[in-house]
């Protein structure tokens, strides 16, 4: 039987090389493995009405690719995203450790398919119970589908393909967005793959770049979360008529919709969702926000999923095994640019190899011999100088803000962070001056100023130089 399907598929393949009309593609292989798989799919409602390949290489690529074809052609859209590469080599009778390959590249190209055409046509019938679920992979995200019912969907995005990354520490690789499929598939969830990568090479990737030029320190989470990733992903929520979006971030939401610390403040993530509008945030769910670590990690234990003590991602993602400077260079043409450290009187100290490979508060790699520890206080792109001097003169107590957008009067803010991992500081806002109630040691332009009542994050700002 295993035998006679693999050869149906092989020698009368459904849908090769048929292009339906308004189609979406999907594609994965290439010259590494030197099979190539592309998919094509179309959408209408919440129905996949019509669909084709293509596929070089090996036979097993071009019966899996046609295996793929025949499970989702005329299927509910929700239904077709439960196909994965295990549906397909069933499909197949099976197939050897060698030719297993065959079907996780179909499975690619169909997710691919399946995601683009979702994205851009799908108008599936609403669920007040449907919940999309932001699938990273890892235990948190898991965690959250777990936690978001029976009518959860999981949906990944690929946001960043390089070479030269480390695909298993980045939560947003085409390895992780496999591995997130994977377990959601293991959950019984359909999934969903979004391309995001032009959108976020423009969005956050291309402002980074250029904040360094500009001799700032951005923090490319907050403009990921603010501007292209959560947002998108409320966009396929309304096309898979899902109610409400979950992630695996730490936070918690008040009653009237704003962004709230998260219980374990150990773990609190809410900085890193400053930057996100009401309308955005009133479709979010945080499963996790009233949970620590150790707890979720107990959860995904108790479920038998593998993730449970799978290690957290660190690097931003696009930096995954990577180095920045090499980063900078490559994309951003910001090689070596020798210039000038200095202290506050101007008296050349040492040599850098380019301002934008400093921050304001930076000690390490300064390269500078004195007889006191020394920080960066200051960077000019213009006179491409770092500026450098004691700690304590580090300290302000007044900090400009730019872009500042607030949810409730200015007169509520009782508190502003400065960094990610910094404490909260008492503080007022006057017009666009934070007044801190004790100094700071190094604001860096560029960074987000979130501002709070409480534990409420109710406006937020960037750091102005």
């Amino acid at each position: 039987m295993a035998d006679e399907r693999f050869a149906e598929h092989l020698h009368h393949p459904v849908g090769r090389g048929h292009v339906p009309e308004r189609a979406h593609q999907g594609a994965a292989g290439g010259a590494a493995c030197g099979d190539l798989v592309a998919i094509r799919v179309a959408v209408e409602g919440g129905r996949v009405v019509d669909a084709g390949f293509d596929a070089s290489g090996c036979g097993a690529a071009q019966a899996a690719a046609s295996a793929a074809v025949d499970l989702v052609l005329g299927e509910p859209l929700l239904e077709a995203a439960r196909v994965g590469a295990a549906a397909i080599a069933e499909a197949l009778g099976g197939l050897s450790a060698g030719k297993l390959h065959a079907a996780d590249l179909a499975s690619d190209a169909l997710h691919r398919a399946l995601g683009a055409a979702a994205f851009a046509d799908a108008a599936v019938e609403p669920d007040p119970d449907r919940v999309l679920v932001a699938m990273s992979g890892g235990v948190d995200s898991t965690v959250a589908a777990l936690l978001s019912g029976p009518r959860a969907v999981g949906v990944t995005l690929e946001l960043w393909r390089d070479p030269e990354n480390d695909a298993e520490s980045s939560c947003c690789s085409a390895s992780a967005v496999r591995s997130a499929r994977a377990v959601a598939h293991r959950l019984g969830l359909p999934h969903f793959t979004l391309d995001l990568r032009d959108r976020f090479r423009a969005g956050v990737v291309e402002p980074w770049l250029e904040e360094h030029r500009a001799g700032l320190t951005p923090n490319p989470c907050v403009r990921c979360n603010g501007r292209v990733r959560l947002d998108a992903m409320v966009e396929m929520a309304d096309r898979l008529g899902a109610a409400a979006l979950a992630t695996g971030h730490y936070a918690r939401k008040t009653e009237d919709g704003l962004l709230r610390a998260a219980a374990d403040g150990d773990k609190d993530q809410s900085y890193m969702l400053a930057g996100l509008s009401r309308e955005t945030l009133a479709r979010l769910r945080f499963p996790l926000g009233e949970l620590t670590k150790p707890q979720v990690r107990a959860l995904a234990a108790e479920h038998g999923l593998e993730v449970a003590q799978k290690a957290d991602s660190q690097d931003l993602c696009f930096l995954a095994g990577t180095h920045r400077a090499r980063f900078l260079a490559r994309h951003g043409g910001l090689r070596e640019q020798p210039g000038d450290i200095v202290d506050r009187e101007g008296r050349v100290l040492g040599r850098h190899k380019g301002h934008f490979h400093y921050t304001v508060g930076q000690r390490r790699g300064l390269g500078v011999h004195a007889p006191e520890p020394l920080y960066v206080l200051a960077t000019d792109a213009r006179t491409n100088t770092v500026t450098v001097g004691p700690r304590e003169a580090l300290a302000t107590d007044r900090v400009r803000l730019s872009g500042l957008r607030l949810h409730r009067d200015a007169d509520e803010v009782d508190a502003v962070k400065l960094r990610y991992r910094a404490d909260p500081v008492p503080a007022r806002l006057r017009g666009d001056v934070v007044e801190l109630e004790r100094p700071f040691p190094g604001a860096a332009p560029g960074q987000t100023a979130v501002l709070l009542a409480g534990d409420v994050i109710i406006g937020c700002a960037t750091i102005a130089p």
